[in-house]
């Protein structure tokens, strides 16, 4: 007789939950199970997963700590979950985001289905058309300072199964192990890198942020994309003034806008720069700020728009020249091109949609770095000047090769 389980979780929803965390990928946790390890028993761990979930008798292990490097000099904290508590935080996230979707604002466009950064920036472009001032706001550690009772109300108001809500308290409450080896326990926040973690931090500041600026501050707009927030203002006043309640609200929810990250945005015309110290702000890897551009019949006017932000370009500069360029003397291009395909055209396609020629320019590092590992592959070619030009002939004869090189914007 088949022993009954005390929660009733289809066997089917394990295995699609399976198939979304080997997609996304990833590295190991602390049991430094890698996926490819998962898969070798991959029958035996899908069903003890399921055995645990359905019985009550799951509990997650410790959540690894990764720093990882920004480009202000210090370090965002990651959370890495282990391959099964992976799959089982997509279980209970495949089970929950249908019903909280009903209810997210719409104006909210981190990590969300059918929502994405590029309508994100769309929406921010538009309303500086109608509105000249914005509050770019920054939220210090907010994963690291999601206050768990407040989380929870929120969790018990839309998640009804109980083992999901059971499920839920226990990854929020697991340890962090360090790199030391080093164990933390956790009383606030949620791991950044966990699965259900996006899911969790947009419902928290639903009701921290997006509901309570829609009843309380009357006609405010914002863009939400996770904790990068937006807010257009009509007047100077104004802003100041949302800032202030918006500062004593986050402090209800134990939250802290960042001091010095936080500003108040002029956003119109560069002819107010003396009157104005900030006139432009950074949001989701773009800089918006008065542009001269062209309109459609030929008119040059001022426009505040968004192009590729200096740190997004000085990181991919760095990646780029990080690349094994010295290793790939000793290779064919072919390697090359396998390697940075992918790579240009991702960073194409996301940088393209606003200011095309201000990613062309930061990509021609790429051809700077490829001229530099021709000059030194090839003895013939005696300068870089001559190299340059062997690439822009190879650029003419393969221009749909990498995304940048079908892009005259010159």
């Amino acid at each position: 007789m088949e022993q009954t389980k005390s929660y009733n979780i289809p066997k089917r929803l394990i295995v699609e939950a399976y198939q979304r965390v080997k997609a996304n990928k990833g590295s190991a946790g602390v049991d430094n199970q890698s996926l490819k390890d998962f898969d070798a028993d991959l029958k035996n761990n899908l069903y003890k997963l399921w055995n645990r979930l359905s019985s009550g008798s799951y509990f997650p292990q410790n959540v690894k700590r990764v720093e990882i490097p920004k480009a202000d000099g210090g370090v965002r904290p990651l959370g890495i979950p282990t391959v099964t508590d992976r799959i089982a935080q997509m279980v209970v996230k495949l089970q929950i985001e249908t019903e909280l979707e009903q209810h997210f604002h719409p104006d909210s466009y981190g990590y969300r289905p059918n929502k994405s950064a590029h309508q994100a920036l769309a929406q921010v472009k538009a309303r500086c058309w109608h509105r000249a001032w914005v509050l770019d706001m920054d939220i210090k550690g907010f994963f690291d300072a999601i206050d768990h009772d407040l989380l929870m109300r929120a969790v018990e108001k839309h998640v009804h199964e109980s083992w999901q809500r059971l499920y839920i308290k226990r990854w929020l409450q697991v340890p962090v192990q360090h790199k030391d080896g080093r164990i933390e326990q956790r009383t606030q926040g949620t791991p950044q890198g966990g699965v259900i973690s996006p899911l969790l931090a947009n419902l928290y500041l639903h009701y921290a942020f997006d509901q309570w600026v829609e009843q309380h501050c009357d006609g405010i707009q914002f863009e939400r994309y996770a904790d990068d927030i937006i807010c257009h203002c009509k007047t100077e006043q104004e802003a100041i003034k949302l800032k202030a309640v918006i500062t004593d609200r986050f402090k209800q929810c134990g939250l802290e806008l960042h001091p010095e990250k936080t500003k108040i945005v002029y956003c119109k015309s560069w002819k107010y720069k003396a009157t104005y110290d900030r006139i432009s702000f950074d949001f989701l890897g773009f800089t918006f700020r008065p542009r001269l551009g062209r309109t459609k019949k030929g008119k040059y006017v001022v426009g505040f728009t968004p192009a590729i932000s200096q740190k997004a370009a000085k990181r991919i500069r760095t990646e780029i020249t990080s690349w094994s360029w010295q290793k790939w003397q000793q290779c064919d291009i072919n390697i090359i091109i396998q390697h940075c395909q992918s790579k240009l055209r991702g960073w194409m396609n996301y940088y393209s949609v606003y200011g095309r020629k201000a990613i062309v320019y930061v990509l021609f590092h790429f051809d700077k770095r490829l001229s530099r590992w021709a000059m030194h592959k090839y003895k013939k070619i005696n300068s870089i000047a001559q190299a340059a030009s062997r690439v822009q002939l190879f650029r003419s004869r393969n221009i749909n090769l990498f995304a940048h090189w079908s892009r005259v914007c010159f």
